[in-house]
């Protein structure tokens, strides 16, 4: 391993490049990561990349945007009539629009607009994200809880993928200005920009290794940041099928979200 990806933790051994692994393991070697013993199930790699040329990238850049295309299409045809129903349950429900929309950084620092299922009263709703959502957070509807615990509410992205704003997988987007352990994330995580190289994505290497959710837990926000910049190092499309099956099993299918 060279010194300058040593130094990011040992995060880069642990997220697959080649014939990428799901196989969980408890131990870890960076110091500075407390999390609970439920994030501790790690999404795991054999080798450290080496270097990509120029003409590989782009090639593979082209592969994941078709891949990107094929699958958001086909999901927004399929789950058609679920997000027409989830619509309606919404307007049913709460007073306000169907759809939440807030800035977020996207590929190369440039902001767009993400599209959500609105899960909080309308009075209610941060557009700046300065507020982050808890566990019991008495802003979310009651719908809107079962979209959160599902992460049905993250199905309008699909159409943020169609537009060229997000990738499938990627490292989550932010709001600007985003905190982290009580300062700015920028600050608290230096190389934090250098996740923007590549699309956000409607699911990520950090989310299904369990790091989502807030950002007060210094510690666990650095392995986030790493985990986004260890899944841009050693991307793949085999990579991209295995974190979107964990996604349906860990997300959709057991409700892991608040």
């Amino acid at each position: 391993m060279e010194p300058e990806q040593a130094t990011r933790g040992t995060f880069y051994s642990e997220v697959a490049f080649r014939r990428p692994s799901l196989k969980t393991s408890p131990r870890y070697g960076n110091e500075d990561f407390r999390a609970s013993p439920a994030l501790r199930a790690r999404v795991r790699v054999r080798r450290v990349a080496p270097p990509k040329r120029l003409a590989g990238r782009a090639l593979q850049a082209v592969a994941k945007r078709c891949f990107d295309l094929a699958v958001a299409a086909f999901l927004i045809i399929f789950l058609a009539p679920a997000l027409l129903a989830i619509a309606a349950a919404i307007k049913l429900t709460s007073r306000g629009p169907v759809l939440f929309r807030q800035r977020r950084y996207g590929l190369g620092k440039k902001q767009f607009e993400i599209l959500k299922f609105r899960t909080m009263s309308m009075n209610s709703c941060d557009p700046d994200g300065v507020l982050q959502t808890r566990p019991g957070d008495t802003r979310v509807t009651s719908f809107g809880r079962f979209l959160r615990r599902t992460s049905l509410d993250e199905l309008p992205q699909l159409f943020n993928v169609l537009r060229g704003d997000m990738s499938l997988v990627g490292p989550r987007p932010h709001v600007p200005g985003m905190f982290a352990g009580g300062v700015l994330y920028e600050d608290l995580v230096p190389e934090y920009f250098e996740r923007l190289r590549v699309r956000p994505g409607v699911t990520g290497l950090a989310q299904v290794n369990g790091l989502r959710g807030s950002t007060e837990d210094p510690s666990v926000a650095r392995a986030r940041i790493r985990d986004d910049l260890a899944y841009i190092d050693h991307w793949s499309l085999a990579l991209d099928v295995r974190i979107l099956i964990m996604t349906a099993r860990t997300e959709f299918l057991s409700g892991s979200g608040f």
